[in-house]
């Protein structure tokens, strides 16, 4: 029988969880004819290694195993867009998620529906046993903004459960961010044309092997996405981190300004460029760790030299920074407006060469 529904499973260190995965969706999909692809972003507990074995045990499996390449999104995008199947369903493989729920989701399908959501905010669903009361609280004001900014007319537009056309994703997936968590809403948000969606409610299971992936990234990432589709895809979401760190940095760097100034006998330009020092510092390592962690640097030896480059490749805007500001303040000696203007000067040579020289591609 030809496949009629690809099941695409990002994975990292789920191997845990994977083999009674397969045996739930095999119970739950009975007398359908699906596959599974397991897109792993090289986990080090060996998930890939486990999938090929199944794989070779059950052809209905395939693993994609991405080398440094880190992120749910890029991996749902590549796992969706690997299927020949006319429909294409994205769930967790901890377990979570209820696999009983899929052939419910596949009749909507059948019957006319786009897209159908596994929801845990409409009749039948609940997210009690498998959310901390801190994430349920966290959840609940991302989907409220999430509605607002994408008018996306249905309950649970954070879910990372559910079932639409594969044509739906081959036509909007230039559009898509690689990066980040919340896949459903970039979907929603870029599509094509008018959705018809449905929900089918579900309970959130607790986790049964492995550790959560929610965190302050996940959210950072969620911030990124609003701001993105705010903008119209014009802004990318990598920029946009950029643009965050780079407002931390001048925190950083008015504070080092104030701090060296009013503890050393030192002249406001000497201050300025230790500033700028320190925050270039306090932005390459979050950079590393939020920005650019599909590339992040890892071990000493390469972070050292990373963060050489990130000083050598924002040298020229470095020094405009300290000359704009040194030369604004002997005009008018106001302390944030000439360090400001010395940050903003710099800031378009940071992101554009570092993108390019410090995180490139290996």
């Amino acid at each position: 029988m030809a496949v009629e529904l690809t099941l695409v499973i990002p994975t990292f260190n789920e191997s845990g969880n994977l083999r009674e995965l397969v045996r739930r969706v095999d119970a739950a999909l009975s007398g359908i004819a699906w596959e599974m692809i397991v897109v792993d972003d090289d986990s080090p507990d060996g998930t890939s290694a486990l999938a090929k074995k199944i794989a070779r045990e059950d052809p209905r499996l395939r693993c994609l195993r991405r080398v440094n390449r880190r992120g749910l999104a890029g991996a749902c995008i590549e796992g969706m867009l690997a299927s020949s199947a006319p429909v294409v369903a994205v769930m967790d493989a901890d377990l979570q998620h209820d696999e009983r729920i899929l052939p419910e989701m596949l009749e909507k399908i059948r019957a006319g529906a786009d897209l159908v959501v596994g929801s845990r905010h409409v009749a039948g669903g609940s997210a009690e046993a498998g959310f901390s009361p801190r994430r349920a609280a966290i959840s609940r004001l991302a989907i409220r903004i999430a509605k607002d900014a994408l008018r996306a007319d249905f309950s649970d537009i954070m879910s990372g459960f559910f079932m639409l056309r594969r044509q739906i994703v081959e036509d909007c997936a230039p559009d898509l961010a690689p990066t980040g968590f919340k896949i459903l809403a970039d979907i929603v948000a870029s599509a094509k044309q008018d959705l018809k969606i449905e929900e089918v409610g579900y309970t959130f299971r607790e986790r049964l092997a492995g550790e959560s992936k929610f965190d302050i990234k996940v959210g950072l990432d969620f911030l990124g996405l609003m701001l993105n589709k705010a903008s119209g895809g014009r802004i990318p979401v990598r920029f946009i981190f950029f643009a965050l760190v780079g407002l931390s940095g001048v925190v950083v760097h008015l504070s080092t300004v104030y701090l060296t100034l009013a503890l050393l006998p030192i002249t406001f330009t000497v201050a300025q460029s230790i500033a700028v020092v320190v925050a270039m510092t306090s932005n390459f390592f979050i950079n590393n760790t939020i920005t650019y962690r599909d590339a992040k640097l890892k071990g000493f030896w390469r972070q050292l030299r990373g963060l050489l480059y990130f000083y050598v490749v924002c040298g020229i805007g470095a020094v405009a920074n300290v000359g704009v500001a040194a030369w604004l303040y002997r005009l008018y000696p106001e302390v944030s407006l000439s360090a400001l203007a010395g940050v903003l000067m710099g800031s378009v040579w940071n992101y554009a060469l570092s993108s390019l020289f410090v995180w490139r591609e290996e």
